[in-house]
């Protein structure tokens, strides 16, 4: 009956029908709890734990929308699109371990960004209200909330509030009063682009761009935001006139303000951030003190590697009152052009008169930036076209010193990872490299052929090595998130049956919850978790990680029908894409947007089976792309139907967005898989012809390669039923709805199985509760159909 139900919806031409809900075991899934999320103060004395409802239903999901540039816009609210609130909030004393709920929030919090004060009294947050996001004050002593002023904030561009370095006042933007320009029925005339001769632009596919004056017009009201300072009494100084507003921040001393914002005229094919900007600094009381215009970037050259031949990336020095920074390309922001320099970092200070300073010049792309004091910055480079990175120590007060070298590895060699630099907040509230000038410490995954075993490290300057302080150990998945002195850190620590929770932990190995989360679902928590190991043909590692249902014994019980979930990534070097990557010990996660979902309808499991795609050499990995794909799973399958979890018969393989792109390849090249379940995937690649993924040659340059890659161009060999599911609002580069779309109807015209759902109103990833509980209903019924079924 299952199937013949199926068949006849696949056969209908359309069917429009209401939302279904799954079988109560996932249903149970969708409505976890969740959170609460954990927001540790900047003194480390106090928690902010903000509870989380339920999923958004589809009615709030479904709201007016505006798509422009690139960016999605709640008209109404005045802020980017988001449907994911906190409802409640309480604050967590870290020496007791005693929590306080907040008075005063309203019943129906809605609680969007939040942020603490430097000093640690005060925290900040938006709410979004029925006429505006509000901007409201929480007094940690006193665990009461108030709304600060009464004028809605601009939240389009980012939080539209951050502090100022005393912790007495906040940099807001404010929503300028007035309507929204309205576009006439009539058009006066066409939309028209042209190119010219020899101006080449290779850019990739964007969603959202602007398609009239009208919607330039648009973007330009809403992107409006009035500057200026709010105390704690809610008092309000307004900065210079409104901008078109991308960004703002305040100097570290509080003083000056950082702006970028945009200037006519716009693209239609780029998103907001390549359009015309200006950088500008001004003081409080609105007097420009710097500009740097920035031209339309609609000539960056193709590639990784490539970036703007203009200045980029402006911000504040972090350890000093009022210094900018930015980089500049050497070779004209072109990874093909021969250059010994590729990037320059360069510093200015406030007045802005004396000329820049250059600290470093870089052979390869400057790719991270931290801060420490003015014998002590980390300057990290990288290239992607070799995966080479390395990290140099500068003395940004001497630029005349050298730099020292401390780090050269593959960026895909996660053993060789020394870990991150634990930042502290300094005398202006900013984070900074924790150091006392001779050592600093880092805190890193610890990767190995264990598995990640986090660790902390002191890395003394003068040597250039580490002393391990601190390491995770079995059974727990622990990582230090916060260092309250010398000795003692706090850290978040799980366990496959334990969800993350916090502790307060010395060097010498004691240790105290701090927090008591439950686990989300105990009717899940003895599902069976393993890290597996097998080889593929030509030697390669691989790795995965294998789930079984509670209970469950392979030589009592036989083999299961089984679900594969991955997803591929690039590799320039075999043996590090034979690394193990994470670890057997974190929390057994059963999310409904992952297949450990299909646990509680008896599956077993195959979660995220390593399918690297490895070019060496001048080789681009994706030149060999379908042999070793091909290669990957069936080391995956066979690797299953050895330790007798699986039967080679009934196995399914499934991804989301490049994953859904593999599941179709491996359907239409092989017949490992009795069915394929792809999610907001791509297929055909001559929709995406200025590269994807990590491919950066042109359709035109590896015109063989994008063939031969593209499932749509082999929809003919496509034998084993295919579920393709995309949100009708996709907004992600390159995966538009049409590619499911035209995916479906070359499958439905050559009479193969398949079924296409759209789901309204939903983006690259999914978030109303109707529209996971419709996915898991989808889902469950192609596997229960073609892999419980007999046919």
């Amino acid at each position: 009956m299952r199937l013949l139900l199926l068949l006849t919806l696949m056969m209908s031409p359309l069917t429009i029908a209401a939302y279904q809900t799954p079988p109560a075991e996932l249903q149970a899934i969708v409505d976890a709890p969740r959170g609460p999320l954990f927001r540790l103060g900047p003194k480390h004395s106090t928690a902010l734990l903000l509870s989380l409802p339920g999923l958004p239903g589809i009615s709030d999901v479904a709201q007016p929308e505006l798509k422009l540039a690139g960016l999605r816009i709640n008209p109404k609210m005045s802020s980017q699109s988001r449907f994911d609130f906190a409802n409640g909030a309480s604050l967590l004393d870290i020496k007791t371990g005693l929590s306080r709920n907040i008075s005063g929030l309203p019943k129906e919090a809605r609680i969007a960004d939040t942020a603490w004060s430097a000093n640690e009294r005060w925290i900040a947050f938006s709410r979004w209200g029925d006429a505006g996001v509000e901007l409201w004050l929480i007094d940690v002593a006193q665990a009461s909330a108030r709304p600060l002023i009464k004028e809605p904030i601009n939240a389009i561009a980012g939080a539209g509030f951050s502090w100022l370095s005393a912790s007495e006042q906040l940099l807001v933007q404010l929503k300028p009063a007035g309507k929204a320009p309205t576009a006439a029925l009539t058009p006066s005339g066409p939309n028209t682009q042209e190119s010219q001769p020899g101006s080449k632009s290779a850019i990739r596919t964007y969603a959202d761009m602007l398609k009239t004056p009208s919607d330039a017009d648009l973007l330009d009201w809403h992107l409006q935001s009035q500057l200026a300072t709010v105390n704690l009494k809610g008092e309000i100084k307004k900065i210079a006139q409104p901008l078109t507003l991308l960004a703002a921040s305040a100097s570290p001393d509080g003083e000056l303000i950082l702006t970028t914002s945009l200037r006519r005229p716009y693209s239609y094919l780029l998103p907001v951030s390549y359009f015309p900007q200006a950088i500008e600094v001004w003081n409080k009381q609105g007097k420009q003190l710097k500009t740097v215009a920035l031209p339309l970037q609609d000539r960056i050259p193709p590639g990784n590697d490539a970036v703007s031949k203009e200045p980029r990336d402006f911000a504040w020095r972090k350890d000093l009152p009022a210094t900018l920074t930015w980089l500049e390309a050497q070779d004209g922001g072109n990874p093909a052009t021969e250059a010994k320099t590729r990037d320059a970092l360069l510093q200015q200070s406030a007045p802005f008169t004396a000329p820049p300073q250059k600290l470093i010049e870089l052979a390869w792309r400057a790719s991270s930036l931290q801060w420490g004091s003015g014998d002590l910055a980390l300057v990290e480079e990288s290239w992607w076209k070799t995966r080479d990175t390395r990290t140099w120590r500068i003395h940004p007060d001497h630029p005349e010193q050298a730099p020292e070298l401390l780090v050269a590895r593959k960026s895909e060699d996660r053993y060789a990872d020394p870990g991150e630099p634990v930042m502290a907040k300094n005398v202006y509230a900013q984070n900074i490299i924790k150091s006392d000038s001779k050592a600093i410490y880092l805190i890193g995954e610890g990767a190995g052929p264990e598995g990640d075993r986090p660790f902390l490290d002191r890395y003394e300057l003068a040597s250039k090595k580490s002393v391990r302080l601190w390491q995770s150990q079995a059974p727990f998945y622990e990582i230090p998130v916060a260092m309250l002195d010398e000795n003692r850190f706090i850290s978040s620590r799980e366990a496959t049956t334990e969800r993350p929770n916090f502790y307060l932990r010395d060097l010498a190995g004691s240790s105290r919850a701090l927090t008591q989360f439950p686990h989300p679902t105990p009717q899940l928590k003895d599902v069976q978790k393993q890290k597996i190991q097998y080889p593929r043909k030509d030697g390669v590692m691989l790795d995965a990680t294998l789930y079984l249902p509670a209970g469950y014994e392979a030589k009592r019980d036989g083999p299961l029908p089984m679900l594969m979930w991955a997803y591929p990534r690039e590799f320039k070097n075999a043996q590090l894409a034979s690394q193990v990557r994470e670890s057997p010990y974190r929390f057994n996660r059963i999310s409904y947007n992952g297949p450990q979902a299909m646990l509680a309808r008896g599956y077993a499991v195959l979660d995220n089976p390593a399918m690297p795609i490895v070019g060496e050499g001048k080789t681009e990995p994706n030149d060999n792309y379908l042999p070793q794909l091909t290669m990957n799973a069936e080391a995956a399958v066979d690797a299953v139907v050895k330790l007798g979890v699986a039967d080679r018969n009934k196995i399914a393989v499934g991804g989301h967005s490049y994953g859904a792109f593999m599941t179709a390849n491996l359907l239409a090249h092989t017949r490992l898989f009795k069915a394929g379940i792809a999610r907001s995937g791509a297929y055909n690649r001559t929709l995406t012809p200025f590269g994807f993924q990590s491919e950066d040659r042109n359709f035109w340059e590896a015109k063989p390669v994008y063939q031969a890659m593209a499932p749509f161009n082999f929809a003919d060999q496509i034998k084993d039923p295919l579920l393709l599911i995309h949100g009708e609002m996709d907004n992600n580069s390159g995966t538009f709805p049409v590619q499911s779309e035209r995916m479906y109807q070359a499958l439905q015209g050559l009479g193969a199985r398949a079924r296409l759902v759209m789901l309204p109103n939903e983006s690259h990833g999914y978030r109303a509760r109707e529209s996971i509980m419709q996915m898991l209903w989808e889902q469950d019924q192609w596997l229960e159909t073609y892999l419980k079924t007999k046919p």
